[in-house]
């Protein structure tokens, strides 16, 4: 008789909120505080991988444990996303669940920076057809006080050529057949706050 593979379940995120300030932590001191992660896992998960990504270095870091919580030591007033990948013992396949964001609070603030923007599309690495493309991105900000993006698009690997801001989220641009567009936001607040999103890339036809 075969044995049945059980296939683990994307869990759904708890704690920290998405996009949100996370005041809940316990103070270790002025630079750091530890945050008891939390999610809903399912009946047939036994181990988890926590991812936590700092935002501001694009570091991550990983943790495992058995249960549906673990506290962390993380850095204060920093952005950080987080997001968590489920295991069945015997079984090879994972399971991931959606990727939130939050700020963890630090010294009081009458602001916080923009979350770094996310690509919508071109998507990252796709090849497209030259002409007029539509850049698309997502912007989310604690304050919801997000004033404009800066948006810099190049031919080298670091674009430093700012074609123009937009107060929506997408921006219009002409692209020549054969080469490799790199592009990234840059998101302000109506403070003056602002966070470079990651370079994207897509290639032209």
């Amino acid at each position: 008789m075969v044995e049945q593979v059980i296939d683990p379940t994307a869990v759904a995120l708890n704690f920290p909120e998405d996009n949100t300030e996370c005041n809940e932590g316990t103070i270790i001191s002025e630079s750091r505080s530890e945050v008891v992660f939390k999610w809903t896992g399912a009946v047939n998960n036994d181990l988890y991988m926590i991812y936590l990504k700092n935002l501001e270095t694009d570091v991550t870091k990983s943790y495992i444990t058995t249960f549906e919580e673990l506290p962390i030591s993380i850095l204060r007033g920093v952005p950080y996303s987080w997001w968590v990948v489920s295991k069945v013992t015997g079984n090879p396949e994972t399971a991931e669940s959606t990727i939130w964001k939050f700020y963890n609070a630090g010294l009081p603030k009458e602001s916080h920076p923009p979350f770094p923007a996310e690509v919508v599309g071109p998507i990252m690495g796709s090849a497209i057809e030259s002409g007029t493309v539509n850049l698309q991105w997502n912007g989310s900000d604690v304050d919801n006080d997000i004033a404009s993006y800066t948006v810099l698009l190049g031919n080298s690997e670091i674009p430093t050529t700012s074609i123009g801001n937009a107060t929506t989220n997408s921006m219009n641009v002409e692209v020549e057949s054969g080469k490799i567009y790199y592009w990234k936001v840059i998101s302000t607040d109506a403070n003056g706050n602002s966070s470079d999103s990651e370079i994207f890339q897509f290639k032209v036809n």
